[in-house]
C-alpha cells in the first residue's frame, strides 16, 4: 500500500469515476490513482503489488491470497449491424440467435459453458477486432453492456439477451492479516457507507472518565449533652 496515494486498477468498461469523486471528498489528502488494465492482466497487478486494489470481472479462477467483494452484475447484450433484424427488437433470447454466427474473441469476458450460436471460421484476437467483424457482417458478438457502450459505433446496434450468462464486477485486493486503513476506507466508499460510519476507520481511544466531584460531607451532629443540643432527660 502506497503511503502517499491509493492505486486502483480497473478493466475496460468499468467506470470508477463516481467512487473517485467520493474518495476525493473524504480523503483529499490521499490521491486516488487510476490504472487501466487488460482483463487478463488486472489480477497480476493486484498480486504483484502494482495496485492496491482492482475493479475487475468475475469469475476469478484462483482466489488464493485474495479478497473479493461483488459489486454489481451487468446485462449481456448482442452487438449487431444496424440493419440486422435484431436491431428492430427490444430484446432477444439465445434461442433467437441459434442460427446466427456468434464471434468469440480471445479476450471474451463471459464465462460460457456452451457458447451460443454457430461458430465463426476465424476467431477474433480481441473484442475490438470482433466489433469490426460485426460491422463487416461476419457475425454477431455478445458482451457486457458496458463494453458495448464503450465501443459504440454508428454502424452498430446492441440489444439485451435475456437468458445469457452475465458478468459481475468485483473489488479485489490482497488478503493480509490486517487490512490497511486506506483499504477499509475504499471498501466503505464502494459499499456506500456514509462518511460518519465508524467502519473503515480506526476506532478512537475513549476519553478518560473524569473523576466524580467529591461529595460534601454533612455537618457532624452535636455531641450528646453538649453544644446547642437539648440535654437528655434523666
Amino acid at each position: 500500500m502506497s503511503g502517499s496515494s491509493f492505486r486502483l486498477g480497473y478493466v475496460a468498461g468499468v467506470t470508477p469515476s463516481k467512487w473517485q469523486r467520493t474518495w476525493a471528498e473524504r480523503r483529499p489528502d490521499v490521491p486516488l490513482n487510476l490504472v487501466q488494465a487488460l482483463d487478463e492482466h488486472a489480477l497480476d497487478l493486484v498480486r504483484d503489488g502494482e495496485v492496491d486494489a482492482a475493479l475487475l470481472r468475475l469469475p476469478i479462477a484462483d482466489r488464493a491470497g485474495l479478497h473479493a467483494i461483488p459489486l454489481y452484475t451487468e446485462t449481456t447484450v448482442v452487438v449487431v449491424p444496424k440493419e440486422h433484424w435484431v436491431a428492430a427488437a427490444d430484446e432477444v433470447t439465445l434461442a433467437d440467435l441459434a442460427e446466427e454466427v456468434v464471434l468469440r474473441p480471445r479476450d471474451d469476458v463471459l464465462d460460457w459453458d456452451q457458447p451460443p450460436g454457430l461458430p465463426a471460421d476465424d476467431e477474433p484476437g480481441s473484442t475490438t477486432h470482433a466489433l469490426g467483424m460485426v460491422a463487416a457482417e461476419v457475425g454477431l458478438l455478445l458482451v457486457p453492456q458496458s463494453l458495448a457502450r464503450l465501443h459504440a459505433r454508428k454502424d452498430l446496434a446492441y440489444r439485451p439477451v435475456t437468458d445469457a450468462v452475465e458478468s459481475s464486477v468485483a473489488l479485489v485486493w490482497p488478503s493480509t492479516e490486517d487490512t490497511s486503513e486506506l483499504m477499509e476506507e475504499f471498501i466503505g466508499v464502494v459499499r456506500g457507507r456514509t462518511a460518519n460510519s465508524t467502519r473503515g476507520r480506526p476506532q478512537q481511544e475513549p476519553e478518560p472518565k473524569r473523576p466524580a466531584p467529591a461529595r460534601k460531607q454533612a455537618p457532624a451532629r452535636a455531641q450528646r449533652g453538649g453544644g446547642r443540643g437539648k440535654p437528655r432527660r434523666r
